[in-house]
């Protein structure tokens, strides 16, 4: 959501009778935080009374309306949670204002990755604000649910407070007595003053303290901030907090590397999720199923993310394993089942599983979606590591489709799988400390060796006829195993996109399926022609947030791999200074970089190594002056591997690896393109 934006919760979600608001920051130091507040008002924009004041010493509304849950550490910070039944708020409350302040002179602006998020009752997140421009106040108002029309909504606010907390419940009625208030001290010796004034008022001669000196028992409207607090739960003398003497720049300390307590590096870490027992392909397939369905139930947006593409609601998840199902003389045993409840009503997914590498076995998926169609279940799910091909769903397993059963089939990598924990972890998360550990570990098993959950692996039997036919030309246009090539090339783009997308936490996609219009069949046939006759694979990746399509072409005659990437021409400036700025972004980037200007017509223009343009930049300009520059080509080389595997000599681990160096030693260090600019190229070259 945008600053000032509203939306209807019943747009987003059925079940919203109940919903949970989160409210998050990081702090760049690690030690900054800030407390929750919650203010119920009616429709005369105040509170009805000082209870409708809810912070840490009044968290819990008497009709279970508010209920403030606490803090929640994550990845990078920390999350406050509230908790609101929706149903029995009071009929005369219009708003409920959500709020967090600071104190001791702290400042929103020194805080990190302040947001709200907004979850329904079943935990699936319905909206998220971010507040990027906080500045110098010491609260904020990051949102307000309010009806209209009996309907709830939720405003993304972000409005900020100089005067604090004080001066946000005085905002909304709340009585604040001078006394009570807490205000700043003009300078550190006028506060310590106060403080020694105070302390000789309330204590007599025998250092015993004044019935006059004792807190009020009434609610204080504007709470003092949480201090520290010993081994007795007494409060812990506070220290002052340093204010800094002059206006340098904050700079943020490195993090400490965590001491490790193992006697030595030999060592292993404990793991909720081993891998050493396993020994067999039915283990790896029995392990890996279980500890994928157990943790799709117990972090309920995982699961929702994996199996909202096949259509299940949003609900309560349960998973199972090993489930004896009724079918003809023997019984059969799927890998899995998912179950969602929503609203009363059940869909159900039977999973059939392989790893390692192993086939789907169509006599197993046909009897699953028999059973399937008899019981009244919606899918079933075939997992493994191959991955399937755009425009179906499915990999290569026949089925019967004369049997007219309203049973889905579908088809999901462990690619994938991979691909949405890493972006859970990494970019999105999941809300809580617990479940991040989960993910961490499902990810950290579906990467290990002994796993067998790698991926697509295998370039197929026709990848070694084909490389050897066009070294020695002997590969004739029209060979049906060129077809079969293209098709393991094109699951391994797919899977480099997945990949790359998790690590960057951005959208990766193959060029072509952004081409309207295009048949799949007869793209592939073209491909397949154009590898007889040129020898080279050659696909596009659309990065979000790159200046242009990364090429990746693949030519087996020379066994070569060139990843690239073409930029623009800037609008405005001279030729030079193009050249010269390039040069100073490609600083770190590797000597080998081959740099080519593009220019108008068929000529190409002048190229070299960036080891050698880094002293003269101006050799990048046509000798020319008349010749218009279009734009620069960046290219690196790599050997390309010859095994049809994902060994560490094999075909398929080179091209991610050329992928991710291109990427992070070059792509990151340049521009990001103007907006529509690179959409724009894309949709001309069709």
């Amino acid at each position: 959501m945008t600053k000032g934006s509203n939306l209807p919760l019943t747009a987003l979600s059925e079940n919203v009778g109940s919903a949970i608001i989160s409210l998050g920051w990081s702090s760049p130091t690690g030690e900054g935080d800030a407390d929750v507040s919650v203010l119920l008002v009616d429709a005369g924009g105040k509170v009805r009374s000082d209870a409708d004041f809810y912070f840490y010493n009044n968290p819990v509304a008497a009709d279970g309306s508010v209920q403030l849950l606490g803090k929640e550490p994550t990845e990078n910070g920390s999350e406050d949670r509230i908790s609101f039944d929706l149903t029995a708020v009071p009929a005369d409350v219009e708003r409920i204002v959500v709020a967090a302040s600071r104190y001791e002179g702290a400042r929103f602006g020194e805080l990190d990755d302040l947001k709200v998020t907004l979850a329904d009752a079943v935990g699936e997140c319905l909206l998220r604000f971010v507040i990027e421009d906080a500045g110098e106040v010491s609260a904020i108002i990051f949102g307000e649910l309010y009806r209209r029309a009996e309907e709830w909504k939720f405003r993304a606010v972000g409005q900020g407070y100089e005067s604090g907390l004080a001066g946000l419940a005085t905002d909304f009625g709340v009585d604040i007595e001078d006394d009570e208030a807490e205000t700043e001290p003009a300078t550190e010796a006028a506060a310590e003053t106060a403080a020694e004034s105070e302390a000789k008022a309330a204590e007599d001669p025998a250092g015993r303290v004044t019935p006059e000196a004792r807190p009020s028992a009434t609610l204080q409207a504007v709470p003092a901030p949480r201090g520290p607090v010993d081994a007795e739960g007494e409060a812990a003398p506070k220290k002052r907090a340093a204010r800094p003497r002059t206006a340098k720049k904050k700079v943020t300390p490195p993090r400490a590397p965590v001491k490790s307590l193992a006697e030595n590096e030999s060592w292993r870490q404990a793991r909720l999720f081993p891998v050493s027992a396993l020994k067999s392909d039915r283990d790896r397939e029995t392990r890996a199923t279980s500890v994928l369905l157990s943790v799709m139930a117990q972090v309920p947006r995982f699961g929702r993310r994996v199996t909202a593409p096949f259509g299940a609601p949003s609900g309560r998840m349960e998973t199972y394993t090993e489930v004896s199902l009724p079918h003809g003389d023997t019984p059969r045993r799927p890998d899995g089942v998912i179950r969602v409840e929503r609203a009363g009503k059940l869909w159900t997914a039977l999973v059939e599983t392989k790893t390692n590498g192993n086939p789907l076995r169509s006599d197993q998926v046909q009897a699953y979606m028999d059973i399937a169609a008899r019981r009244g279940y919606e899918a079933v799910i075939t997992l493994s590591n191959d991955v399937a091909l755009e425009g179906s769903p499915l990999v290569d397993v026949k089925i019967d489709r004369r049997r007219k059963h309203q049973v889905a089939l579908w088809h999901l990598s462990w690619a994938e799988v991979a691909h949405q924990a890493q972006m859970l972890i990494r970019h999105e998360g999941v809300g809580n400390a617990a479940r991040t550990w989960l993910l961490q570990d499902l990810l950290h098993y579906l990467q290990h060796e002994n796993s067998g959950c790698h991926g697509f692996q295998n370039m197929g039997a026709a990848w070694v006829p084909v490389r050897n036919g066009i070294g020695d030309e002997t590969l004739c246009q029209g060979d049906p195993r060129a077809l079969e090539v293209v098709e393991s090339w094109e699951r391994l783009i797919r899977q480099v996109c997945l990949r790359l997308g998790g690590e960057l936490g951005q959208k990766v996609l193959p060029a072509q399926r952004t081409r309207r219009g295009t048949d799949p069949g007869a793209r592939r046939t073209r491909l397949a022609e154009q590898l007889c006759l040129e020898g080279r694979l050659q696909a596009e990746l659309r990065v979000e947030g790159a200046p242009g399509l990364l090429t990746l072409s693949a030519d087996l005659r020379t066994a070569k791999l060139r990843t690239s990437v073409e930029i623009p021409a800037p609008e405005q400036g001279y030729p030079l200074t193009w050249a010269k700025r390039l040069v100073r972004r490609l600083a770190e980037a590797p000597a080998d970089l081959h740099v080519e200007t593009l220019v108008e017509g068929d000529a190409g223009g002048p190229r070299g190594t960036l080891e050698r343009l880094r002293p003269e930049p101006a050799d990048l300009l046509p000798k020319d002056s008349s010749t218009r520059i279009t734009g620069f080509r960046l290219s690196l080389f790599k050997g390309m591997g010859s095994g049809r595997g994902s060994a560490e000599s094999g075909f398929i681990r080179s091209v991610d690896d050329a992928v991710q160096r291109f990427y992070s030693s070059v792509v990151v260090h340049l521009d990001a393109p103007p907006s529509g600019r690179t959409v724009t190229k894309e949709r001309a070259s069709v």
